[in-house]
């Protein structure tokens, strides 16, 4: 239960980020608040899929466990670092200077948690895991309330034009519209 703990704590630090981005304190400070979450994030769920109970599971659920973790790891890490501006996200003083609404940013505005529960359901599969079968859905949860948080208090603070982000882009289930969207965005890029 300490590994739990300890990603919850993980989770937590990592929110606290946006309160370091939106005071504007120091470059210094930030980067480490954001590597102190996600470590301490990282070395819980590493510890929970090394955990002893093992789940009975077909060697063909590892597999497929493991195709599914190089795909969810590909899009968690595209989802924020490449299409986030990665300097001005997590090392420069502030915010940035703009909102992103392209590529996974416009089919929903908190894709990493789709990523990140895909990463979570692929480690279950890969590590057999029972404990971090429990794990999952709290730190899922979590990163839901989270979210909600950062939409409804922080960003809308952070960002110009956040509100009217949030008129036009669903913020975690993808609509009809958000997926045209991104589809659109996928096509011009393709075109530059």
């Amino acid at each position: 239960m300490i590994y739990i703990a300890a990603g919850i704590l993980g989770l937590i630090i990592i929110h606290i980020f946006d309160i370091v981005s939106s005071r504007k304190i120091s470059s210094e400070v930030k980067p480490c608040v954001w590597i102190m979450g996600s470590g301490l994030l990282g070395y819980s769920i590493v510890m929970l899929c090394l955990e002893s109970n093992i789940l009975p599971l077909p060697l063909w659920v590892t597999w497929l466990g493991w195709g599914l973790l190089t795909l969810s790891l590909f899009l968690l890490v595209y989802s924020l670092f490449i299409n986030l501006p990665f300097h001005k996200t997590y090392i420069a003083t502030g915010t940035g200077d703009k909102l992103v609404k392209s590529g996974f940013y416009a089919l929903v505005r908190h894709p990493w948690i789709h990523c990140f529960t895909l990463v979570l359901v692929s480690l279950i599969l890969v590590s057999k895991s029972s404990l971090l079968l429990i794990a999952a859905p709290i730190f899922i949860l979590l990163g839901v309330v989270l979210v909600i948080v950062q939409d409804k208090f922080f960003f809308v603070r952070m960002f110009d034009g956040y509100r009217q982000y949030q008129q036009e882009t669903p913020m975690l289930v993808p609509n009809r519209r958000s997926i045209n969207a991104f589809i659109e965005g996928l096509r011009l890029d393709r075109v530059k």
